[in-house]
């Protein structure tokens, strides 16, 4: 509901916050603002409320802001082999494992990396303006210079500026 006359955005506002929270690493309660002392009694141990546990490690504040505050230009499709490699061992996207290339963004601009079947994997800044990625798609790294007269970078996003979700 909408909350009431001491609240406001009712418990599913709470929840969402409960799991923006939980991004960072923190533990997280939801308990009565009319109970008397309620913070006191919460850090003394008294079990009030209802308590949320963070389900992974902590992301980092980049990544954070990565993964929701920046709008989508474009879209990256990618194989079967590169949605392994992000998922299992958090590497940079390179070129060869992208299939499909959408939208209209330039070098920097924040990209959706899909699988095969439109699921999200990932979101991240782009090394590449669209035109060049997609003459880069399917792409070994080692023949960007060849294809474009320059290098920028050897991945299309490179994993400190990458969020696998």
């Amino acid at each position: 509901g909408s909350g009431g006359a001491l609240g406001r955005g009712g418990m599913s506002t709470k929840v969402r916050a409960a799991k923006l929270a939980a991004r960072s690493g923190a533990v997280t309660v939801i308990a009565s603002g009319r109970q008397p002392d309620v913070i006191t009694r919460l850090m003394s141990g008294e079990a009030l409320g209802t308590l949320l546990h963070p389900e992974q490690a902590p992301m980092a504040a980049r990544k954070r802001w990565l993964a929701g505050q920046l709008q989508v230009r474009g879209t990256l499709t990618l194989d079967a082999g590169a949605v392994k490699v992000l998922r299992e061992k958090g590497s940079s996207l390179l070129p060869v494992g992208v299939r499909g290339v959408k939208g209209t963004f330039k070098r920097g601009d924040m990209v959706v990396c899909i699988d095969e079947q439109g699921m999200p994997v990932a979101k991240g800044l782009v090394n590449y303006g669209v035109d060049e990625a997609r003459q880069l798609a399917g792409q070994p790294s080692h023949q960007i210079e060849a294809i474009l007269g320059y290098v920028e970078a050897h991945e299309l996003i490179h994993r400190d500026n990458l969020v696998v979700i």
